[in-house]
Order: C-alpha cells, then sequence, then structure tokens
C-alpha cells in the first residue's frame, strides 16, 4: 500500500501545523494556557515530521532512521537529566544545533545542485543566508552555552579595537556572500562561512552576564531565521513559516526584554551590564562603607506571620537552591495564618525569559498570586515584608538612584518600598551583573545567610513549631 502523499494533502497537512504552531505561541503567552500551547506545538510538529516523512521528496527511509535512533535517545535522556538551573544552557546548546543544521543543508545543497548544475542566482542567495545565519547562530549561542555554564566568564570580554574588528568581518562576510552568489566560487564560500563563525563568537563575548535573558531570545531570532532560510533553499514552505514564526517572535521578546531593562539592543549587542567604570564617589562605594545587617530565621518570621502581606522575590538563586517547592509550603502556612502571599516577577529575573515563572509553575504555586512588575511594583509601599530569594540586580535600587552604575535606568522591583526586606543570600558577593545592591544598606533590609532551601525550610520548621 502507498501512503505517499501528493503535493496537496502535503499543503493541508502543512497548513493545518502551521496554524497549530500559532495556537501554540498564543498559548505560551501566559503561564495558565501554556501546558495546552506545549501540546498544541507538539501536535503541530508530529504533523509535520509525518507529512514531510510521507512526502514524495523522500525516496528512502535508512538514514531517517539512522539519525532517528542515535538521536532520539540522547534527547530523551537530556531531557529527562537536565535540571531547570541548566535550563538556559540547554536553550543556547540547542540554538547552536539549528544554526549548524542551516550550514550543512546549505552546504549539502550547494553541492548536489552544482554536481547536477542546477545552480541559479535565487538558489545562491538563500544558500548564503542560511549560511551566514546559521553561522552566527551557531558560534553565538555555542559561546552563550560556555557563559551560562561557567566554562567561560560570564564578564564582558573586551579589547580595543573590537567593534571595528565586528565592523571590518561583518562587511567582508556579506561581500564574500554576494560574490558566492554571483559566481559560485568554492573558495568564496569557505571563506564566507569561516568568517560567519567567527563573527558570531566576537559578538557575543563582550556580552555581560546580566544581559543573557536578551541574548538567549536574540539567538532564538537568529535560529528562527537560520530555520527560515532553509526552507527557502529547500523549498519547504512550512519551514519557512515556522522559522518566521520563531523568527519575529524572538525579535519580539528581545525587544520587550530590553524595553524592561530600559536598554537599546543595539546597547546590549555591542556591551553589557558591569563595564561602567564608576569612581571611587559612586553610591555603590559610600554604601559599602556602612554596616550590613544580618537576621536569623526566627527574625524573618517573627515579621512573617505577624504581617498582612508578604512579597516573595524569585531570582536565579531559588532556581540554583531549588527552593520553589519550600517557597509553596511556606506559602500555604503563612495563608493559613491569614498572611496574603504574593510573587514578584521581574522580566529579565533568571536566566532566560519566563525562567521563575516556570518554576512557580512546577511547584504548583497558583497562577493568580504570580504578578509581573508592573503589577505588582504599586503593592510594595503597603507590603509588610518583601522576601528576596536568590535575586539581585532586579531589586537594586542603584538602577533609579546611581547614574554611574551600569544598571543606571533598568527598572526594578520596588522591593525596598517595603515596611522590611529580608534577603536570602549565601554570601556578600554582588549578582551576576557585578554591580552592588544598594538595598542592603538600607535601614529597612537585613541579610539571611545561607541555602536559600535550607533556610526556607528553616521557617517551615519555625512555624509548624508554633512561631512566636
Amino acid at each position: 500500500m502507498d501512503f505517499t502523499l501528493t503535493a496537496n494533502q502535503q499543503a493541508v497537512a502543512y497548513l493545518v501545523s502551521a496554524v497549530l504552531f500559532i495556537f501554540a505561541l498564543k498559548g505560551l503567552t501566559h503561564p495558565a494556557t501554556a501546558r495546552r500551547g506545549n501540546f498544541l506545538g507538539m501536535i503541530g510538529m508530529a504533523l509535520a515530521i509525518a507529512a514531510t516523512l510521507l512526502g514524495a521528496e523522500v525516496t528512502s527511509y535508512g538514514l531517517i532512521a539512522l539519525a532517528v535512533l542515535l538521536g532520539a535517545p540522547i534527547g530523551v535522556f537530556v531531557a529527562m537529566r537536565i535540571k531547570m538551573t541548566a535550563m538556559p544552557q540547554l536553550v543556547a546548546a540547542l540554538h547552536s544545533f539549528v544554526g549548524m543544521a542551516a550550514v550543512l543543508v546549505a552546504i549539502g545543497t550547494f553541492l548536489n545542485r552544482r554536481a547536477a548544475g542546477t545552480l541559479d542566482a535565487v538558489l545562491m542567495g538563500e544558500i548564503s543566508a542560511g549560511i551566514v545565519i546559521g553561522a552566527i547562530t551557531f558560534t553565538g549561542s555555542v559561546i552563550a552555552f560556555a557563559k551560562l555554564q561557567g566554562i567561560m566568564s560570564g564578564a564582558p570580554i573586551k579589547f580595543p579595537g573590537q567593534h571595528a574588528l565586528n565592523a571590518a568581518i561583518a562587511v567582508a562576510t556579506l561581500l564574500l556572500a554576494v560574490h558566492f552568489a554571483m559566481t559560485g566560487s568554492l573558495w568564496s564560500l569557505i571563506l564566507m562561512t569561516l568568517l560567519a563563525f567567527v563573527l558570531g563568537g566576537t559578538l557575543i563575548i563582550p556580552i555581560g552576564g546580566a544581559d543573557m535573558p536578551v541574548i538567549i531570545s536574540m539567538l532564538n531570532s537568529y535560529s528562527g531565521w537560520a530555520a527560515a532560510a532553509t526552507g527557502f533553499t529547500l523549498h519547504n514552505n512550512l519551514l519557512i513559516i515556522v522559522g518566521a514564526l520563531v523568527g519575529f517572535s524572538g525579535a519580539i521578546l528581545s525587544y520587550i526584554m530590553c524595553r524592561a531593562m530600559n536598554r537599546s539592543i543595539i546597547n546590549v549587542v555591542f556591551g553589557g551590564f558591569g563595564t561602567g567604570e564608576g569612581g571611587e564617589s559612586s553610591a555603590g562605594a559610600q554604601a559599602a562603607e556602612k554596616g550590613v545587617k544580618s537576621a536569623s530565621v526566627e527574625d524573618a518570621v517573627y515579621w512573617m506571620e505577624d504581617a498582612g502581606k508578604v512579597i516573595v522575590i524569585p531570582g536565579y538563586g531559588m532556581a540554583v537552591a531549588q527552593a520553589q517547592h519550600a517557597l509553596k509550603e511556606l506559602m500555604e502556612l503563612l495563608e493559613a495564618r491569614g498572611v496574603e502571599v504574593k510573587f514578584a516577577i521581574h522580566p529579565v529575573a533568571g536566566r532566560m525569559p519566563g525562567h521563575m515563572n516556570v518554576l512557580l509553575a512546577e511547584a504548583d504555586i497558583p497562577y493568580e498570586h504570580v504578578l509581573e512588575m508592573d503589577e505588582i511594583n504599586p503593592e510594595f509601599a503597603s507590603t509588610d515584608v518583601a522576601l528576596v530569594v536568590g535575586a539581585n540586580d532586579v531589586v537594586n535600587p542603584a538602577a533609579k538612584t546611581d547614574k554611574s552604575s551600569p544598571i543606571y535606568g533598568m527598572p526594578i522591583l520596588e522591593a525596598g518600598k517595603a515596611r522590611q526586606v529580608y534577603f536570602l543570600k549565601r554570601s556578600m558577593r554582588p549578582g551576576y551583573s557585578g554591580v552592588d545592591n544598594l538595598l542592603f544598606y538600607q535601614e529597612n533590609t537585613s541579610l539571611v545567610f545561607g541555602d536559600a532551601k535550607d533556610t526556607i525550610e528553616g521557617m517551615v520548621n519555625v512555624l509548624k513549631g508554633g512561631g512566636h
């Protein structure tokens, strides 16, 4: 029995898949519908793969089956073993795969079509675009992975003439791409590919750690455009549509993230937090000369159990400590005492967009308790306790008051307006941006030192023991 789809049948299947992908993106815009959106995306992808495999263009399944047998167990193993703290690194790694796939498909298409004598100017332009975008995506994602994983320093890596070098590489890459598209020169192809790989690395190494959420979403956009270019090369309409969806959504998300940080995308690409050179008279240096108050678990519980409202501000430290489940138990115990508990999410908290939302959802913390920055900021003035769990830069008043600070201008969660602020921290080290947090030195702020999960579990035990 022949199961091969006709061109029209495949087109219909692709159309249904595209619609499912659009609904999937719509679902992913809110935590309450994210699970459904993810499910719709999975159905759409399964349909797209099936329609492609049953298309007339697929004449042999041997290599495809081999690739699935080799790749599927690796994917399952990684998905089952990956920790939420490492999810940003995984996303960066997956982006690199998309970029390299675009490069390899483009080169393979060129070699096959050259041997068949069917190259044309349009196809050569598509191949050039796929290689350049894919190569930049690959090495850029590898550098992002290395920074997030700690293989490379998260600090910006800069040197004199860096911008001029990047501009020269970009111009040379573009000229080689045009020459390749016009002549089909193999040497132009090789040099263009190598320079694009280099450009991807040199563009990302000067990015500071605090800008990583933007870089992750930007690389997501790049991977989408790489996929779209591959779709043009392979004449696959669905790949073009999906690539465009990913490319545009990643670009829009990058814009939203930059707006949340009060920074332009150009500013992110050509520099990073922690690169400013504030002098000794900066507010951070002055505040460092003052004392910092520390508190015990019992002190924090004393304030929280008698509070009317507690706002919890999670950050990457919560992800590292895997403290979200302990926070859920703390929330339930406080609510049993009549305390209103809410969670405040900054757009760039964690290492990737939505990182904190996913962690809180994993602990089954109700969506209605989780509020974004614009919604929650007006409530801090009427809040008794702000509990900062592993966050840092997103609550730093230096962003509003210290013009010498590299994070100046970034909107923050205004935790300092609460009656009492408790930071759960392992040490006095600054946040990922390397900027000293002025909130540590406010009169209403105390630091509870220790692992966030252990500290919160200690609070839970005190509350279960009857409190004060």
